[in-house]
């Protein structure tokens, strides 16, 4: 069953801009934490952001000033704005979710495909 569904991903130029979506399917994403994660060939997942369900962000060092995550809980959606890319931040987005608050599954989960980010000149 589909949880969270990622989508946004492509190809861009080096500095150039993405929007990233992550849609919750029969969850209301307000009472969770939603993490945006990246995997690249040969690295480990990192933990690129985070936003709580009282609306706090945190970011990794590498995205920070450059990525923005955010939500719209009218529509069950948390973004991910992503300006001026680097090759660097090529990898495939994947979004999970911790509850924090009410009552619910206490995790939520990506579809398991993610959105690929292409970042090349």
């Amino acid at each position: 069953q589909v949880q969270l569904v990622e989508s946004g991903g492509g190809l861009v130029q080096p500095g150039g801009s993405l929007r990233l979506s992550c849609a919750a399917s029969g969850t209301i994403v307000s009472i969770y934490a939603i993490d945006w994660y990246r995997q690249a060939p040969g690295k480990q997942r990192e933990l690129v952001a985070t936003i709580t369900s009282d609306g706090m962000t945190n970011y990794a060092d590498s995205v920070k000033g450059r990525f923005t995550i955010s939500r719209d809980n009218a529509k069950n959606t948390v973004y991910l704005q992503m300006n001026s890319l680097k090759p660097e931040d090529t990898a495939v987005y994947i979004c999970d979710g911790r509850r924090e608050r009410g009552i619910g599954p206490p995790s939520l989960r990506s579809w398991g495909q993610g959105t690929q980010v292409t970042v090349s000149s």
